[in-house]
């Protein structure tokens, strides 16, 4: 009986040390992550109006990343790493959201709905149970899916039943008109069958017309919020995979993208992670080409 007491009090022991160890590199980890935030906060400081709101929502992201990551390595319980993951959620919506303070009209609209989208997605991500998040545009009812990618094709389809929808309601008038005619006089019914027919050819001609004017305003507005948006995921990815990344420090690199072109800045250490962090940016798909202006602290 002594025995067996003494290897139980013998394992229990071991596991307190095991966990004193895992919370004291877990607390080392998260006090790394602040300071490094910090330090990137004071720089975005320097800048001016949205610049410095989206740098500090990028050191955001950043410390988010790293507090995941810290978790999932020394405290990983479904609850704490839950609401790790929710917080870098978060904090990745919060950084889409400010970049498309940069644009204006439709163009924000879409880009705020597919920041809402890409959030709702990660969401569903995190929980695990493979929704997929759909939102709907306040201004055309359209359904957007949580990809982004159905913008054009909701509102398309809008267009589409109006059209349709206006041309039901001209072959009824245009029923009841020959109706009331034939009721008459043959004549008259003749006549009013030829009118009715041009009035039903006016309307649809001007309903397509209506439609197709429609459909290009929509296209060139999504299309250029696609295009927005698509700089900001790409920023966003290379921020979150050089925070990933042991080699880079995530805060030494300034990230911007302009048409699928990933521009790099900032002061480094060494020139293996100036090298790495261009590897990294070449790495994330729809990068077009990556121009780097990073240097090499003396």
């Amino acid at each position: 009986m002594k025995k067996a007491a003494f290897i139980t009090l013998a394992l229990v022991s071991a596991f307190a040390t095991a966990q004193t160890a895992n919370n004291t590199a877990y607390k080392s980890a998260h006090d790394k992550a602040e300071a490094a935030y910090k330090a990137a906060k004071k720089q975005c400081d320097t800048l001016k109006d949205n610049a410095e709101d989206v740098c500090t929502e990028e050191a955001k992201v950043a410390r988010a990343q790293a507090e995941r990551d810290a978790v999932a390595q020394h405290k990983n319980t479904g609850n704490e790493l839950s609401r790790a993951e929710r917080k870098l959620a978060d904090a990745k919506y919060e950084l889409a959201k400010e970049k498309c303070d940069d644009l204006s009209g439709d163009a924000k609209d879409s880009c705020q709905v597919q920041a809402r989208s890409l959030k709702a997605n990660m969401t569903a991500q995190t929980a695990g149970d493979g929704r997929t998040a759909v939102l709907v545009d306040n201004k055309t009812g359209a359904e957007i899916a949580s990809t982004g990618g159905a913008t054009v094709a909701g509102t398309a389809a809008a267009t589409r039943d109006a059209t349709a929808a206006a041309v039901d309601r001209a072959g009824d008038r245009t029923a009841a008109a020959v109706d009331r005619a034939g009721d008459r006089t043959a004549a008259a019914t003749a006549n009013a069958r030829e009118k009715a027919s041009d009035m039903a050819s006016n309307a649809k001609e001007k309903t397509s017309d209506l439609a197709q004017s429609a459909k290009e305003k929509t296209s060139g507005a999504a299309g250029t919020a696609q295009a927005a948006m698509s700089d900001t995921m790409i920023t966003a990815k290379v921020k979150a995979d050089m925070a990933a990344d042991k080699t880079v420090k995530a805060m030494d690199v300034h990230v911007e993208t302009q048409k699928g072109v990933v521009m790099l800045s900032g002061f480094v250490p060494s020139k293996a992670e100036a090298d790495r962090a261009v590897e990294l940016a070449k790495g994330v798909q729809g990068v077009n080409d990556v121009k780097s202006s990073i240097q090499v602290k003396k």
